[in-house]
C-alpha cells in the first residue's frame, strides 16, 4: 500500500521544516510538498494532489479558510489544521472546521519547534486519521499508531449513589462526537426549533475552541447555543458546549437539571469525555434521557452509552454513510449501546421526540 501524501502548507519555514521532519519519519507518510502560501500550493497540486493537507489559517496572499473553501468546493480533500491557539486562531480554526477540515492542531506562538517535536504523536495521529476521513472520494483506511493506556470514566465521576432518578416531565438530550462533528453537530442543531428539551453536548476540540464554536452556532441556530460554565441550568431551548479542557458532567437537584464543569485527568484520552457526560447522565437522568453518539474517531461514549440504556434511556447512533470517521458510533454498536442507527438528516427529529 502506497505511503500517505501530504502537503504543508505554512508561511513559517521553521513549521516547514519541523512537521516536513516529523512526518517523514513516520511509517507510511510521505511529505511531497512543503510550501508558504495556497497560491504556491495551488501550483503544486496541479503536478500531485495530496491525500492529506496540513494547513495553517493566518498566512498572506490567500487565507488557509479561502483555501480550504476553494479545496472543498473544487476536490474534497482531507485537511489538518495547524492553527495558534489564540482567539483568533480559534475562530478561524471553528470556521475551518465548519468548512470541512477533519482536525486541528494547536501550536503556540513560542516554543513553536519544541512543541511541534512534543507533539509529533498527536500530529501523525491527525493525519492517519484524515486519511482515512469519508471527505474524499477514494477512500484510504490507514492504520493508527500504538496508543497509551487511557483511563475511563471513574477517574471522574464520583462513586456514590448510581441509581437513576425516577421519571420527571423533564427530558434531556446528551450528544458525544468529535472528528467531523463540528460539520455533524450545525447540520443537527440548524434543523432544531426554538422549542426542543435541553440538550447537553462533548465536542472533543482544544481548549479556548469551544467558546467560539458556541458562538457560531449561537448565530446560525434557532436554539440558544452556549459554552457551559459551572452550575448552568439545562433548560429547553438551550444547546450547553462541554468546555474544552474540562470535563462536564449532568447533575440533578429535585426537578432541576445543571451541568457540573470540573478539571480531571483525560479520560479515554479526551478532556472533555464523552464517557463522563454520559455516565453522568445515566445517574442523573435515567429513562429521561436520549444519548446520541456522533462521528467520531476511537471509542469514547460507547461505554457511557451502554450505561444510559441500561439505565432506561433511549440510544441513537450515527450511521456509517453520513460519518466522517465511522470509530465512536461503531464501537457502540458493537458493544449493544445503541436501539437505533439513523443518518445524520434524522436525528433532529430523535431529539424533538423527547419532547413526547
Amino acid at each position: 500500500m502506497s505511503d500517505i501524501k501530504v502537503m504543508i502548507v505554512d508561511d513559517s519555514a521553521v513549521v516547514r521544516q519541523v512537521v516536513s521532519a516529523l512526518l517523514n519519519a513516520a511509517p507510511g507518510i510521505a511529505v511531497t510538498y512543503a510550501v508558504a502560501n495556497p497560491l504556491l500550493a495551488i501550483e503544486r497540486m496541479k503536478m500531485q494532489w495530496p491525500d492529506v493537507i496540513v494547513l495553517d489559517v493566518e498566512m498572506p496572499k490567500m487565507d488557509g479558510i479561502s483555501f480550504l473553501r476553494k479545496i472543498m468546493a473544487e476536490r474534497p480533500t482531507p485537511v489538518v489544521i495547524c492553527s495558534t491557539l489564540t482567539e483568533k486562531g480559534a475562530q478561524t480554526s471553528v470556521e475551518a472546521l465548519t468548512a470541512g477540515a477533519v482536525a486541528v492542531i494547536t501550536k503556540p506562538r513560542l516554543d513553536l519547534k519544541q512543541f511541534l517535536h512534543d507533539s509529533s504523536d498527536e500530529l501523525v495521529a491527525a493525519v492517519r486519521t484524515a486519511a482515512g476521513a469519508h471527505v474524499v472520494k477514494s477512500r484510504y483506511h490507514a492504520p493508527l499508531p500504538p496508543v497509551p493506556a487511557k483511563l475511563n470514566a471513574d477517574a471522574v465521576l464520583s462513586l456514590g449513589d448510581a441509581r437513576p432518578m425516577t421519571a420527571t416531565t423533564e427530558r434531556i438530550v446528551a450528544i458525544g462526537t468529535s472528528t467531523g462533528g463540528t460539520q455533524a453537530l450545525e447540520e443537527v442543531l440548524t434543523s432544531l426549533p426554538r422549542v426542543c428539551p435541553g440538550i447537553v453536548v462533548v465536542q472533543h476540540m482544544p481548549e479556548k475552541f469551544t467558546a467560539a464554536f458556541a458562538a457560531r452556532l449561537d448565530s446560525v441556530c434557532e436554539v440558544r447555543v452556549k459554552e457551559a460554565a459551572n452550575n448552568d441550568r439545562v433548560l429547553q431551548g438551550q444547546v450547553l458546549i462541554a468546555p474544552g479542557g474540562k470535563h462536564m458532567l449532568l447533575r440533578r437537584n429535585g426537578a432541576q437539571y445543571f451541568v457540573e464543569v470540573v478539571d480531571g485527568p483525560l479520560v479515554n484520552r479526551h478532556r472533555p469525555s464523552v464517557d463522563v457526560l454520559f455516565r453522568s447522565t445515566a445517574r442523573a437522568a435515567g429513562a429521561n434521557a436520549l444519548g446520541v453518539i456522533m462521528t467520531g474517531m476511537g471509542d469514547d461514549g460507547a461505554a457511557g452509552l451502554l450505561e444510559m440504556l441500561k439505565a432506561g434511556a433511549r440510544t441513537v447512533a450515527q450511521d456509517e454513510a453520513s460519518c466522517v470517521v465511522y470509530g465512536m458510533p461503531k464501537e457502540a454498536v458493537k458493544r449493544g449501546a445503541v436501539e437505533k442507527t439513523v443518518p445524520l438528516t434524522a436525528i433532529y427529529r430523535e431529539i424533538l421526540q423527547q419532547l413526547g
